[in-house]
């Protein structure tokens, strides 16, 4: 009641305000009133200037609405892994608060190899809880650019390289940040696969490949996640920058989507105030800063959106109705989050965010190899249990460019395990060093890496057993924003160290903490092998309890690791495809982007996208289909007998592939249509259901700009990855 009467009277006195200033009443207050009234309406009692303002930024991250009428000042953090550490006003300098340490949650590579829906909406509706007590009006993620090649130095952030996973996952995330009343935005459209170059490469794809492969997830958090913002991306396309493009924003975006929230710049992506304010670009932030580090100080009058496109209009160079078309939308998100009463309060650090966080941890984690049932490793197995790698104990919350975070509570691997095993039984040493975490140079390690192997293998000689953690650090040229991977290869000696341990102590397991495939050519030496991620705050407790056998691992690769970098479709071109040569850069691998170029192309795969064990033995039975033939409007079902033939509960992601008998295009050898998580006790059976709308088998025709579902045989693979088909059924299309 309280909280209601003062809400009730600060209404009562911004009604009062803005009547005694217009002398009308204020129908955009009435939240009782269509959305699209009140928009109205208060576009109508705003001044051109204050329009103007509205726009842009009036700090790093917020603008400052409309002082006049009551109109509250948006105010944006950076994900999208948690609400990040609060930035002073006008650098990019931390703020210094004592009261913004955040959950972390997994990056999103984690949670894509969930391949659990559910589990995102949990995962967005905790991370949309934090933001929304931080006051923040819109968390600047989820990002869906797709998994093109492992060099990409922000792939962590993203959902691999599919585009159907991705689809199928951002969507509860993007529902679940929502459901706070703050916006998630949808990032970076489109076409950002690199950092290298970022700000300048001039991107040349197909259409086909653009609606294919590139687009799918954002149409799908546009339409059915309804997002309600969008960052535009650095990149240009074709010749036009995409924050302000013709063809991504006003074409497809708002014309052939229907999307009526706002596009958002990354931060400086502006470049020109009459593309801007033609081609669909809504708020501008960061111009003049390279979004990381620096920028130029009090400079938001002189954005392209400010007093550049004021003078313009003014000069009738521009019409009107491209600025109220802007301050629509803006006005629409607004009255979505800061002025919508009813949403909650949020909460913010809990138990029950940092539950969520581990078990997205927990369902992420990939077994790759486990020869021999290395794993698990029960309590009281073993006496010695040596740990050896940085990435044991590094904070790996830190770094990464805007992703960074300032966490109230981060359990290291290494401290995870002591707390399983006890002091006595677990031994630490580094091994080896990178550097600290750094954006923009190069610092290099202040350890001496032969002190630190030396120190390894004299540890390891009488160990029973050997847990080497290693990967890449979320630092420069590791998984960072702003720079890319210049080596396949682990970083700081890691191939060596493992080489030497395995010399010393054949009883060793390698954990890799990445966003990224790498290198293993020690792979065939070791007993096991896990895929780790950026876990989070609770990465050393969920790290833990999959190891122990506390809990079954299932998570499922969301991308390819090829053997060598150049069995890489982009990689394979050479230098134009990826990275290009500084100013035009050519997908030439086109639609076959991961498992489908290694299919199509017969090029197998180290280990092949949905790929992952379990401590458990799942049994797949012959698929079937409820019938024979089906028409365009209907959908597939298809079905088959799991059933659990080990001693562990588990879960398994069933995954569902299609195959074109003759198509008048090349299409992929196989293509992801469907999946499922099921859990499965011991010894249980369960009939599988899952559902393949015919509309989804269709391809995209460049000559006629269309889905096309051509009449013909259509083969479903039901599989446990891209590599492992069980069983196969083909149907007719008509």
């Amino acid at each position: 009641m309280k909280k209601t009467f003062i809400c009730g009277l600060f209404s009562l006195f911004l009604m009062n305000n803005v009547q005694a200033q217009t002398n009308a009443t204020p129908v955009y207050l009435d939240d009782s009133k269509p959305i699209e009234t009140r928009i109205e309406d208060a576009l109508s009692r705003m001044t051109l200037e204050e329009k103007i303002a509205f726009i842009h930024a009036q700090s790093k991250f917020s603008t400052p609405g409309v002082p006049r009428l009551g109109i509250p000042e948006l105010w944006m953090s950076d994900g999208p892994h948690g609400v990040r550490m609060e930035i002073d006003w006008d650098t990019w300098a931390h703020a210094g608060w004592t009261n913004d340490s955040c959950t972390a949650f997994p990056a999103l590579t984690c949670l894509a190899a969930t391949f659990n829906p559910e589990l995102s909406s949990l995962y967005g509706n905790a991370i949309g809880e934090e933001a929304r007590y931080r006051k923040k009006d819109i968390l600047l993620g989820p990002g869906v650019n797709i998994y093109r090649t492992p060099m990409n130095g922000r792939n962590f952030e993203y959902l691999g390289e599919d585009p159907y996973l991705a689809s199928k996952m951002v969507v509860p995330y993007i529902k679940g940040v929502q459901q706070n009343g703050v916006s998630a935005c949808l990032k970076h459209f489109a076409l950002n696969n690199q950092e290298v170059w970022r700000n300048v490469i001039d991107v040349e794809v197909s259409d086909r490949a653009l609606y294919e492969i590139y687009l799918p997830a954002f149409k799908a958090g546009v339409q059915e996640g309804g997002v309600w913002s969008v960052m535009g991306s650095y990149n240009k396309f074709r010749g036009q920058y995409c924050s302000h493009h013709e063809i991504l924003i006003n074409k497809i975006l708002k014309g052939e989507w229907g999307y009526d929230g706002i596009v958002v710049t990354d931060w400086g992506s502006a470049h020109d105030t009459k593309e801007a304010a033609l081609y669909g670009l809504d708020v501008e932030m960061g111009t003049w800063t390279n979004g990381l580090t620096w920028g130029e100080s009090f400079a938001y009058d002189n954005y392209y959106l400010a007093q550049p496109y004021l003078k313009m209009l003014k000069n009738g160079e521009l019409p009107m109705s491209t600025l109220d078309d802007k301050v629509r939308r803006v006005l629409r998100l607004t009255f979505r989050t800061n002025m919508e009463r009813k949403r909650p309060f949020g909460s913010f650090a809990t138990k029950e965010h940092a539950d969520v966080s581990r078990k997205v941890a927990e369902e992420g984690i990939v077994l790759m190899k486990n020869t021999n049932n290395f794993f698990p490793i029960a309590k009281g197995r073993y006496n010695k249990i040596v740990v050896i790698g940085e990435n044991a104990t590094r904070s790996l919350t830190v770094g990464g460019g805007s992703s960074e975070l300032k966490v109230k509570k981060e359990v290291s691997p290494l401290e995870g395990l002591i707390n399983k095993y006890g002091a006595d039984k677990v031994f630490y040493t580094m091994g080896y060093g990178s550097g600290p975490t750094v954006y923009d140079n190069f610092v290099p390690s202040p350890y001496n890496a032969d002190s630190l192997k030396r120190e390894a293998l004299a540890l390891v000689k009488d160990a029973d057993v050997v847990l080497f953690f290693g990967g890449l650090n979320k630092n420069y040229q590791q998984d960072c924003e702003g720079a890319d991977r210049i080596t396949y290869d682990l970083p700081f000696g890691q191939n060596e160290l493992i080489e030497d341990l395995l010399k010393v102590n054949k009883n060793t397991g390698i954990v890799i903490v990445s966003g990224n495939a790498v290198a293993m050519p020690w792979l065939d030496k070791v007993s096991a092998l896990m895929q780790s991620w950026y876990l989070g705050s609770e990465a050393g407790n969920a790290t833990a309890n999959i190891i122990a056998g506390d809990i079954n691992p299932s998570g499922k690769l969301p991308f390819s690791i090829p053997r060598k970098l150049e069995d890489n479709g982009a990689m394979s071109f050479g230098t134009i495809s990826y990275p290009g040569d500084s100013v035009t850069q050519i997908y030439k691998e086109d639609i076959l982007v991961g498992y489908r170029w290694h299919d199509t192309k017969k090029i197998p795969a180290l280990f092949p996208f949905g790929y992952g064990l379990s401590y458990t033995t799942f049994e797949y039975g012959k698929v079937s289909a409820d019938k024979k033939e089906y028409e365009k409007d209907d959908v597939i079902k298809v079905s088959f007998t799991l059933s659990n033939k080990g001693n562990l509960a588990g879960s398994e992601s069933v995954q569902i592939y299609a195959s074109q008998a003759k198509p008048s295009l090349e299409r992929p050898a196989k293509e992801l249509k469907a999946f499922k998580k099921v859990f499965l006790n011991a010894g249980e059976s369960k009939t599988v259901e899952l559902s393949v709308p015919v509309k989804d088998l269709a391809f995209f025709d460049d000559k006629a700009h269309g889905w096309i579902v051509e009449s013909d045989k259509f083969t479903l693979h039901c599989a446990a990855s891209s590599a492992d088909v069980k069983s196969s059924v083909t149907v007719q299309v008509k």
